[in-house]
């Protein structure tokens, strides 16, 4: 065979060959302000279905059958770009952070269009911003990394209730926490029975990012709901094209006790005992040494399981998600197991003028609930009883009783173990949120589409409280107990509008939105409790039967105008129609107006190297609130009176119905927010941030007040009776002063500014109830002063500065110690909240602190003034243990005045390092080049500085007393993605 017929068979081969050739098109995908590798960018060959997405460090590679691609990249919150892309060449693509991806997130459920409401005071918080460590509960995640945004747990049990305030309380009565919206379905504002929390139904693995919106004028579009702000929670999904990538966390955590409440030991009890005591009560000291606390806590191992599964198959891209955890807490008995399942798919239909998205959320909830009433009992019982007595007819536990019975005493405390180990408190929720959303862009217009959301929040408890008869009683007859009940909530949503947006010319552009909403509340309660009797069958009482429905009904509209992407201006306007409230004051108009500029686009800066971006921000709105209110205020209901209050009929007894208060005049709570704003970056996004300044003004306060006598089935009703102010300034700062191949720094800070005040208030109301004495309360509300101030009496001190018992500031210089002597000292909310992150990369190395300040709170020491007298020691045919706070004041009696006293108001500021998490990722391997793991271990509560003399500083409401201990908590865990 000749050389030019072989030379010839080569080139047809090579031909060939290169014809069925696949070309490798690879690269990273890194985010442009913060120079890291971005993780499940979506990757797709313009034109096709092929696509990929990008591993944990935002590598990506995929085969094309031609030369020639180009390449298109996007992410949720970032800018789509397209890529001209050939074989042999790496590429590096920088993904710009997308303003227009916060309008599309702030109206999820009320539109996708461009509504540019950065003209408002929105923040945004993604996966890479979120808190590390053992997190239950979605608002956890952003603690302490908004300004303005207060998280506080209720304590430190397995996913506890969250108190959230964004810029103050805006209500007095009413419920100010923010509305939580998720995928575009609003949750409902309480839980059923038995749920700690309500949003520990949603897995924070879950979560892709969290949009709080702060101010009325972006809030304005959710009408009445969000009175309070909103907190917009967007979940992971699967990308078009991508390939299926799994990814697996798991950890395993010890909690343990931080603090315990300071009271008196086993020598310095039985010192006092001895001194004050006379010769019987001295006698009934014992012979042990119990540490009641060490004994009701515990050292808790919780465990967390959560596995993903993401993708695209074929056209739908879809996610599916699981977890468990397992978590305890440090009071011995408490648990909370949890079960969660997540569906997501997002197909496109008709060359994409149909998107479809339907999300389903499950979580199933164990909950085993301590008794907390051992808390207080471990603090106040005497340290020289044991705590197992073999003589004891109460399950063996020690117990103060009375001889002459044989029962316990009637004031007598109850073992603490007793309290824990004969009580069994359980509690199963089941949840679904779920809902399909449907936008069509219109084929023979497509500016106009349509869209249709569709939702449901459905929750079911089924809990029961059992108390064993051998816990200890001071009724003979008693042999034990059980409640039992069963939930029902239900929250129904449809949500329909349209959006038309047009792009007049280069310069002008706007959008126009319409649309309704109804929203349906239903909630079913079913409770029954029996009593055991020793002397009679058992004591079925009547079920409690809980029947509620409140409907919201809304109109809401949205207009957008851009000029030359340098003058934004957008205006809202929605109308809420509550069933809450009666006929003629129902309806409720609320109005929002924002103006930004966009300096940076003007022609003095467009060539500026310094300045990045800078935006000013204007805005004013209106929002309702009534969340929280009872229903059907206006009309006469009916209650049926409480157990055991009936009226005998012959052989039978017979409860009966009594008319509820009602008020035909109630309407709104109307809350107007004026806002202003800066957003900035600065060389070259090294330097960004945001200045707002706010005053917040909510008026026709609803507060429960009395009514003239005889005038209605109460004595007290709730009415539209007080004006109340917030104002304030937030500062956010944010800095990479590192940034090289091998080393990456970043810091974040954000301060935040409020001030609180009362601006009108006719008649004072008396709050914050105490323990110690008879219906004692410690703050009030008065106009002039800031909400749940303490009102209390001026403490005399001697020259040791140790306070006089009974001698208080005589104010009004009539001689006597009354009601008009006292005065507003302090109040429990902070002046300044400040919150500080810094993480630091290292190669494979990852170190993350988050910390946090509040500065101005005060709480009233509850504790310390109801277990601080001498005579307690001794009184009521027992003993009890004190707090050392009595070393402080040698107080002897407990009395109203005394138990008033300024002394007790103390300071609560507060430093916390809330996070340090230190995490090590293995570098790839070849043969497994998409396999991403990462090694982590966290101490979570590591550290409070603070002067406050109490077990926590951070206290919900400001009353210290029975606190739940907040642990201090080490993780183990590892990240894999595959």
């Amino acid at each position: 065979m000749n050389k030019k017929y072989l030379f010839s068979i080569g080139i047809l081969c090579l031909m060939s060959f290169s014809s069925f050739a696949q070309t490798i098109l690879k690269g990273k995908v890194i985010e442009q302000s913060s120079g890291e590798g971005l993780p499940g960018v979506s990757v797709i060959i313009k034109g096709t279905a092929t696509g990929t997405s990008t591993d944990f460090d935002g590598n990506f590679e995929l085969n094309s059958s031609t030369s020639e691609n180009v390449l298109v990249f996007s992410y949720v919150g970032f800018k789509t770009i397209e890529q001209a892309a050939s074989a042999n060449q790496d590429l590096t693509i920088y993904l710009e952070d997308d303003s227009q991806a916060l309008d599309e997130v702030v109206v999820v459920g009320y539109g996708t269009a461009r509504k540019k409401d950065l003209t408002g005071s929105v923040a945004v918080a993604g996966v890479k911003d979120f808190n590390p460590g053992p997190v239950v509960a979605a608002p956890s995640l952003i603690q302490g990394k908004v300004a303005g945004v207060v998280v506080t747990t209720s304590g430190g049990a397995p996913g506890d209730g969250q108190e959230i305030r964004i810029r103050g309380n805006s209500s007095l009565s009413l419920t100010n926490n923010p509305l939580i919206v998720i995928d575009g379905v609003p949750m409902n504002d309480g839980g059923v029975g038995g749920s700690r929390n309500i949003l520990n139904s949603v897995n924070p693995n879950d979560i892709l990012n969290m949009t709080v919106l702060k101010d009325a004028s972006s809030t304005a579009i959710f009408g009445s709901r969000a009175a309070n702000g909103v907190i917009m929670i967007t979940t992971k999904k699967g990308h078009l094209g991508q390939e299926t990538k799994v990814s697996f966390n798991s950890s395993v955590a010890i909690s343990q006790i931080m603090n315990k409440v300071s009271v008196l030991n086993t020598d310095q009890f039985t010192e006092l005992v001895n001194s004050v005591g006379t010769p019987a009560e001295i006698a009934r000291l014992g012979g042990a040494r119990t540490d009641w606390q060490e004994e009701i806590y515990q050292e808790a191992i919780s465990t967390e399981n959560n596995v993903s599964v993401s993708g695209s198959l074929k056209e739908v891209p879809y996610r599916f998600s699981a977890g468990y955890t397992d978590t305890n807490g440090i009071l011995k008995t408490d648990n909370m197991k949890r079960t969660t399942a997540k569906l997501t798919l997002t197909p496109q239909f008709f060359d994409d003028h149909l998107k479809v998205a339907i999300n389903a959320n499950a979580s199933f909830i164990k909950n085993n609930f301590a008794n907390r009433d051992a808390i207080g009992s471990a603090v106040g019982y005497d340290p020289t009883q044991p705590i197992y007595d073999a003589n004891s007819k109460y399950g063996g536990y020690s117990t103060w009783f009375d001889p002459a019975t044989g029962n316990k005493y009637n004031l007598a405390p109850t073992n603490p173990m007793a309290l824990l180990n004969l009580k069994e408190d359980k509690s199963d929720i089941n949840r679904l949120i779920a809902n399909a959303k449907l936008d069509y862009k219109m084929h023979f217009l497509p500016e106009l589409s349509a869209v249709l959301n569709v939702g449901v929040d459905a929750s079911e408890s089924n809990g029961s409280a059992i108390v064993n008869g051998l816990m200890p009683a001071s009724n003979s007859d008693f042999d034990g107990s059980n409640n039992t009940y069963n939930n029902k909530a239900t929250n129904s949503l449809v949500d329909f509008y349209l959006n038309y947006n047009k792009d007049v010319n280069e310069d002008h552009s706007f959008g126009l939105m319409t649309g309704y909403s109804y929203q349906k509340f239903d909630f079913n309660d079913y409770s029954q409790t029996t009593n055991y009797l020793k002397s009679s069958e058992d004591n079925v009482l009547p079920a409690e039967i809980n029947k509620s429905r409140n409907v919201l009904v809304s109109f809401f509209g949205r207009a957008n105008y851009n000029y030359k992407d340098k003058y934004l201006l957008t205006a809202t306007l929605r109308a809420d129609a509550s069933s809450k409230l009666n006929p003629d004051d129902r309806w409720g108009y609320f109005p929002s107006a924002a103006l930004a500029w966009n300096v940076t686009n003007e022609e003095f800066l467009k060539e500026s190297k310094v300045i990045d971006n800078l935006k000013v921000r204007v805005g004013y709105g209106q929002v309702g609130n009534v969340n929280g209110l009872g229903d059907y205020q206006f009309i006469t209901r009916y209650n049926k009176s409480i157990n055991g209050a009936s009226y005998q009929f012959g052989d039978s007894f017979y409860q009966t119905y009594r008319p509820e208060p009602i008020n035909e005049n109630l309407k709104w709570e109307i809350g107007t927010t004026f806002n202003a704003g800066i957003d900035y970056s600065i060389l070259n996004g090294r330097i960004y941030g945001s200045i707002d300044a706010y005053n917040k003004i909510t008026k026709d306060l609803i507060i429960n007040s009395a009514v003239d006598p005889f005038t209605n089935f109460a004595n007290s009703i709730d009415s539209n009776v007080g004006d109340m102010e917030n104002r304030g300034i937030e500062f956010v700062f944010n800095t990479i002063p590192v940034r090289t191949e091998d080393w990456k720094w970043t810091i974040g800070f954000n301060l935040a500014y409020n001030v609180n005040t009362i601006t009108r208030m006719p008649d004072t109301q008396n709050v914050g109830g105490i323990s110690g004495g008879t219906n004692n309360t410690v703050q009030r509300h008065q106009e002039g002063k800031p909400a749940f101030s303490y009102y209390v009496y001026e403490q005399v001190y001697d020259e040791q500065g140790k306070p006089l018992e009974g001698v208080f500031v005589d104010r009004t210089n009539d001689g006597i110690i009354n009601d008009e002597d006292r005065y507003f000292y302090k109040d429990p909310n902070a002046d300044i909240t400040m919150g500080l992150n810094t993480n630091l990369n290292y190669k494979n190395w990852d170190l993350s602190v988050v910390t946090r300040a509040s500065f101005g709170n005060y709480n009233y020491n509850n504790t310390a003034s109801s277990l601080s007298y001498e005579k307690r020691a001794t009184e009521n045919n027992i003993l009890s243990n004190l707090s050392t706070d009595y070393l402080n004041s040698g107080f002897e009696f407990i009395t109203d005045t005394n138990l008033l006293s300024d002394y007790y108001v103390r300071d609560a500021s507060f430093f916390k390092i809330d996070n340090i998490t230190l995490g090590y990722t293995l570098p790839k391997f070849k043969k497994f080049d998409k396999l991403g793991l990462r090694f982590f271990g966290s101490v979570q509560n590591a550290l409070i500085v603070t002067d406050y003399d109490g077990l926590d500083p951070e206290i919900s409401g400001g009353i210290d007393d029975e606190f739940y201990p907040r642990p201090r908590t080490f993780m183990l865990g590892l990240n894999a993605n595959f």
